[in-house]
């Protein structure tokens, strides 16, 4: 496309947009509601994903060694268990940890376990947690072959019902994402479609002197891509404000400290947002005025 053509489109988008401000004003508010609700709904999945990946990455299995096993063999195994693929972090547990976890669980009733001070009664081991609970199978399967490891134990239920949620809250997320993309171009189309056919006059006077339809669709689209970069960044500044509010408040609350959970923060998630938002701005805007636009070049 020749400079002088791109000029004149980039020039006739703008003085559409300026021009026409009750039609503007329309579908950058319509737009801006539907990128709002969007973000949102884009923003709790993000954190619900994130939330659930946390706990993923804190469930593992523990792995119990020989109590025969000198201090270069526990080592040695801590050494063959990095390099198993899916392995994320590996903590030793020694025996005397193990004994003074129970005591601190146990707390006032440390007669139960009297006399285990002299006798400890536990094994040292290895708290394993993985990339991928998908992968907790082979990771066991890999580290029985390891001498002097004596048992694994793993919470299997746990971690298949973690997977089976993570899977649930993906495909919901994902159904809600797309039916807003749909219901957000539905919307903006019939919004444009209004603007277009309040111009059907002059569209027809440039039909009846002879300019192409692609002459007369792209200032649309780009008036179409204006609003849609302008909504987005609109739509950007005022859910950075309401999340880092709500996010401030939530992170703040009693129930979420005593469960020691965390929200992203909005800077965590800004890049993806603004990338999503342009493509959404500029996919819808354009799309929007495209289809408004046949009726009317059609005929």
């Amino acid at each position: 496309m020749k400079h002088s053509v791109f000029g004149y489109l980039l020039g006739e988008g703008f003085r559409n947009v300026t021009h026409n401000k009750k039609s503007t004003g329309a579908s950058l508010a319509i737009m801006c509601a539907t990128m709002l609700i969007f973000g949102l709904f884009f923003l709790i999945i993000e954190n619900i994903n994130y939330i659930i990946k946390t706990i993923e990455t804190e469930q593992g299995m523990q792995v119990f060694i020989e109590k025969e096993a000198t201090d270069s063999q526990i080592a040695q195994i801590e050494d063959q268990i990095k390099v198993i693929e899916g392995v994320n972090k590996i903590t030793y547990v020694s025996k005397e940890d193990a004994l003074n976890q129970v005591k601190e669980r146990l707390k006032d009733k440390q007669g139960l376990i009297a006399g285990w001070d002299e006798e400890n009664p536990f094994r040292a081991s290895y708290f394993v947690t993985l990339t991928d609970l998908n992968l907790s199978d082979q990771v066991q399967e890999e580290i029985n072959k390891i001498d002097n490891v004596a048992e694994i134990s793993s919470k299997d239920t746990t971690i298949k019902g973690l997977i089976s949620v993570a899977n649930i809250v993906r495909i919901i997320s994902m159904t809600i994402l797309i039916l807003l993309v749909v219901i957000s171009t539905f919307i903006i189309a019939n919004t444009i479609k209004l603007t277009v056919h309040a111009r059907r006059k002059e569209i027809s006077i440039m039909k009846y002197v002879g300019a192409t339809d692609s002459f007369i669709r792209w200032p649309f689209i780009v008036e179409g891509i204006i609003i849609g970069i302008l909504a987005a960044i609109l739509s950007l500044v005022v859910i950075g404000l309401i999340y880092n509010f709500a996010s401030d408040a939530i992170s703040s609350s009693i129930v979420i400290n005593k469960m020691g959970m965390a929200l992203l923060g909005f800077e965590d998630m800004i890049t993806l947002l603004v990338i999503v938002y342009l493509a959404l701005g500029i996919g819808i805007g354009s799309l929007g005025s495209a289809i408004s636009m046949r009726k009317y070049l059609d005929v």
